[in-house]
């Protein structure tokens, strides 16, 4: 779609969340010209890459009224991007100088958040940020303004509560605020999605026989931090997601046994681990016992001490009253017009980073130049009945398709039409030739040639130059 033949808006935007999407964000619309404020429930910009080693008490997050006090972190996580595709288009994630800084190509999760607090500074956007505010309520008005509230905390740690490690927060004030528009950075990967306990009245996603009265440990991985508390334990891991296949290697390291558990594989797997002597594949579990044994699809009887449950996130926006408009629906956020604006409520509302099974960070920043120029006037939206009549028929496709519901979002390859056909929107250029063959040398070589030494051993050199050679054009470009 061409530019509005109109002179630019500037817009009051609230942006709810300092994460990779909130930050980037609060920059496009700056650049745009509009007036940012930017709400961060904790002390520091970086949300999911904020590493909190403690914990909340409910290790499952089963509670809906538990305050979620941790990201989904554990200790040893490393990127399983390389940094040169992972990086904004025009802040490339090259390495930096400076003490304790991780100059591998796949880097532990603080030299991300690093990376992000360096954009922030870099183009002026803490100042833009509220530090220590939970948004509690966002909603729409008879003047199709948005009534922001908010409330101020200050977390600090419990010193009598050492076993839960919890974190309280004390409420000190509550404001409430009116803006032009609100967009939504808030993340979705701090509300567990865990395997079914009979009886239990949360949505919830895989369910096996007695699992209700099985004596053991169940923990999400969101509450996963280190291997030592798995030590000498039978474990069961439930998923087949990168936290999972990292989360299983971590613990093998110290437990006695691992056994890995995913719905996706054929009710025969059993299949051993190789350079492993205690991780082992199987089908899905069929059913829990009282005494502590746990049954596969296969027919292998396990006793187990700790079921880990690492089986992803749901959509979770307690603070938004869209009056119905948007809703979740088995993991589907809609109706969203190409993942970001609900037809009814656009461009006033919209979603930054929801699409999942991507490259986050460049997407990210297409999809928030594209919101920023629609705000402004300087490009345009279809009608309401377009964009309503073009979810209808990308949801239809899905279906036809026979692809489930709840995996709305999924991208995966798709993620490169999508992101050129914002680029085209907002008149910027295509993805670089290099980034799409460089995330396939990654994924090829994570999945079949070298899983357990992907991230420090691959071929794709050529890929590298010519990505370090953007990068030149990148860092060029702003230093004039």
């Amino acid at each position: 779609m061409s530019p509005a033949p109109q002179s630019a808006k500037s817009r009051h935007v609230a942006v709810v969340g300092a994460g990779a999407a909130g930050l980037v964000a609060a920059r496009e619309l700056r650049r745009e010209g509009h007036s940012v404020v930017v709400f961060e429930r904790g002390n520091e910009v970086g949300g999911t890459w904020v590493y909190t080693p403690r914990v909340e008490p409910d290790p499952l997050g089963l509670d809906p009224n538990r305050p979620i006090i941790q990201t989904s972190l554990y200790s040893s996580l490393r990127t399983n991007l390389p940094r040169e595709v992972m990086g904004y288009r025009d802040f490339p994630f090259v390495t930096r100088p400076g003490q304790n800084r991780d100059p591998r190509r796949f880097p532990g999760h603080r030299e991300v958040l690093l990376y992000l607090k360096d954009f922030a500074r870099e183009f002026g956007i803490e100042e833009l940020v509220r530090f220590e505010t939970e948004v509690v309520k966002v909603g729409i008005l008879e003047s199709g303004k948005w009534e922001v509230r908010s409330k101020k905390t200050t977390s600090f740690d419990n010193e009598n509560n050492h076993d839960s490690e919890f974190v309280k927060s004390s409420e000190v004030e509550c404001d409430d605020e009116i803006y032009d528009a609100v967009v939504v950075c808030n993340g979705h990967y701090s509300e567990p999605r865990i395997a079914e306990i009979p009886g239990n009245v949360f949505l919830l996603v895989i369910s096996f026989e007695g699992v209700d009265l099985w004596p053991g440990k169940q923990i999400h991985s969101h509450s996963y931090r280190i291997p030592e508390p798995f030590t000498d334990q039978v474990v069961i891991v439930i998923g087949s997601s990168a936290s999972a296949v990292d989360i299983c290697r971590d613990i093998a390291g110290v437990a006695k046994e691992v056994h890995v558990t995913s719905r996706s594989v054929a009710d025969e797997t059993y299949t051993k681990q190789p350079g492993y002597d205690n991780l082992w594949f199987h089908s899905m579990i069929e059913s829990a016992h009282e005494d502590g044994t746990v049954v596969f699809r296969n027919g292998k009887v396990v006793p187990a001490d700790i079921i880990m449950h690492c089986t992803g996130y749901k959509y979770h926006y307690p603070f938004l009253d869209t009056k119905g408009f948007v809703t979740v629906d088995d993991n589907r956020l809609g109706p969203l017009y190409k993942h970001i604006f609900p037809p009814a409520l656009a461009p006033w509302l919209s979603f930054i980073g929801i699409p999942w099974k991507i490259v986050p960070f460049p997407l990210f920043e297409l999809q928030s130049k594209w919101v920023a120029g629609i705000l402004s006037g300087r490009i345009t939206l279809p009608s309401q009945e377009e964009m309503m009549d073009d979810v209808m028929a990308f949801y239809s496709t899905l279906e036809a398709s026979g692809i489930a519901k709840r995996y709305t979002h999924r991208m995966g390859d798709s993620q490169y039409e999508y992101n050129n056909w914002l680029a085209t929107q907002c008149g910027c250029e295509e993805y670089e030739e290099w980034r799409k063959p460089m995330h396939h040398a990654t994924s090829q070589n994570k999945r079949i040639h070298r899983p357990e030494t992907y991230r420090d051993e691959w071929e794709d050199h050529d890929l590298v130059l010519k990505a370090h050679e953007d990068f030149v054009k990148y860092i060029s470009k702003q230093k004039s």
